[in-house]
């Protein structure tokens, strides 16, 4: 594969990487104000933390393969936090 296929595909894999840990940090939190909520039950309390422990599995996965993307690439692109996709 040649360089700028990689970069392509390590720039992508980036942007997936943000995107996953935006959403799953609204989990996170949203697990977290759940637990300090009494009203909150038992089984929602275990539903949130399933997800939340899916998603992180979800996310190691993906980081594991956009770490063989860089290092295939030999280098990380610069990506702006503003850039459109």
């Amino acid at each position: 594969m040649q360089q700028s296929e990689l970069e392509v595909l390590a720039v992508a894999a980036i942007r997936e990487h943000r995107h996953l840990m935006a959403a799953d940090e609204v989990v996170y939190e949203e697990w977290t104000r759940a637990s300090d909520d009494p009203s909150v039950s038992a089984a929602v309390l275990k539903s949130l933390q399933d997800e939340y422990v899916a998603r992180q599995k979800k996310s190691e996965a993906q980081q594991e393969a956009l770490s063989k993307i860089i290092d295939a690439l030999g280098y990380v692109p610069v990506i702006g936090p503003d850039d459109k996709e």
